[in-house]
């Protein structure tokens, strides 16, 4: 199974080539971190700071997807996505947007979005959303089996969201969901508690270490409860997640 450096199955355009997507915001620091996330996936990214720059590089790309942020400079993003349909109609676009009211949401996919995230965002969510979305378009193909991460007796399907240990089904919330995905793809790795924050919460979270400490605590009253424990503190480092020997 080929895997990317981010430990998830690999995700190519159908002839194998890498997936091209193309990032269009304002905020220079964003699409640096949204381009780095994606690129870790082993994708082709090229950025646009604004509408017209988004069509050039629409067109030199040929992008299979586009992240969209709905506020930019010179025109708002439905009407670069009425252009951007018109370069390929076939792309999935991806919105970002700071506003969350059904309005909002219907304006989007009138204009033919197929999905948005509300700012702030978690990384893994955009890169989750997207895999999805081209894998329904039929633009990309996952280099695997399927969707399930083990390690030791836990079992995790990303794409029906399921968690089993020992073959008992694990009941866990979004958020510790998306940490226990985290643990997972680094097993056996101390991770800290400032890279759990920076992968699972918001690019720009502006809580403490603490949410941390408070959502491990979580997700061990769930998968460890009763059975010899996976996730382990390590002081002054971070955690950890192991299989027992």
């Amino acid at each position: 199974m080929n895997t990317t450096r981010s430990g998830r199955p690999a995700l190519t355009r159908p002839d194998g080539t890498p997936v091209r997507v193309l990032v269009v915001d304002d905020d220079p620091d964003l699409a640096e971190v949204l381009s780095g996330a994606l690129r870790y996936e082993g994708w082709e990214v090229r950025t646009a700071a604004d509408g017209a720059s988004a069509l050039v590089g629409a067109r030199a790309l040929r992008p299979d997807a586009v992240v969209l942020d709905v506020m930019l400079p010179d025109t708002d993003g439905f009407a670069v996505l009425r252009s951007l349909h018109e370069v390929k109609p076939d792309v999935c676009v991806l919105f970002l947007t700071a506003r969350d009211t059904v309005e909002d949401r219907i304006a989007g996919i009138t204009a033919g979005g197929d999905d948005y995230v509300t700012k702030p965002f978690s990384l893994e969510e955009v890169v989750a959303r997207l895999r999805g979305l081209l894998r329904r378009a039929g633009m990309a193909r996952q280099q695997e089996e399927g969707p399930r991460m083990t390690v030791g007796d836990l079992v995790m399907d990303e794409e029906a969201r399921e968690v089993t240990r020992a073959g008992d089904l694990v009941e866990l919330s979004p958020t510790e969901f998306e940490l226990l995905r985290f643990l997972m793809r680094n097993p056996r790795r101390v991770l800290s508690k400032a890279q759990i924050l920076d992968r699972v919460w918001s690019y720009d979270f502006g809580g403490q270490a603490h949410v941390v400490e408070l959502y491990i605590s979580y997700l061990r009253k769930k998968v460890d409860a009763g059975r010899a424990p996976m996730i382990h503190t390590v002081r002054g480092a971070g955690y950890v997640l192991k299989p027992v020997a």
